[in-house]
């Protein structure tokens, strides 16, 4: 027994704790956003998307290991499996679409949880930020283009 708990402490765990929780905390305002504007996808899908794509990074990090093409692979499953997800957010009505901007918001959640997890926290909090800006301040002009 003693021996489990010697492996368990020699896991990185608590890097990837905070790591993980880096991701949740730059997906929850874009969630929080579409929560309140009655979206299809809110803030429970948004964070766990941004999760599960940075645990997809963390948790292939080992086997990866320096082999680059291994890390695009896992890319573009992540890139495919999220816009799937996405797509999903999409309703095309007789004579509408709706929900592309949650579709390409679950898209950009996406996108921050892979850079979280590939440690470009900027490149994370610069995606959070504008995708977050542009949901709440395009807002306006979109309403304001509806009922003209």
């Amino acid at each position: 027994m003693y021996e489990i708990f010697q492996y368990l402490n020699s896991l990185p765990i608590v890097q990837h704790v905070l790591t993980l929780a880096v991701a949740y905390v730059l997906a929850f305002p874009i969630g929080w956003e579409r929560e309140i504007e009655e979206r299809s996808a809110g803030m429970r899908t948004f964070p766990l998307v941004a999760l599960a794509s940075c645990g997809f990074i963390q948790g292939t990090e080992g086997v990866m290991g320096e082999h680059p093409e291994a890390t695009a692979r896992i890319i573009e499953g992540l890139i495919t499996g999220v816009g799937f997800i996405g797509g999903g957010a999409i309703l095309q009505m007789k004579d509408s679409v709706r929900g592309t901007a949650t579709a390409a918001s679950i898209w950009a959640t996406g996108a921050i949880g892979v850079a979280v997890g590939l440690e470009s926290y900027d490149v994370a909090f610069i995606i959070s930020l504008v995708t977050f800006l542009t949901l709440r301040l395009m807002l306006p002009l979109k309403k304001e283009t509806k009922e003209k």
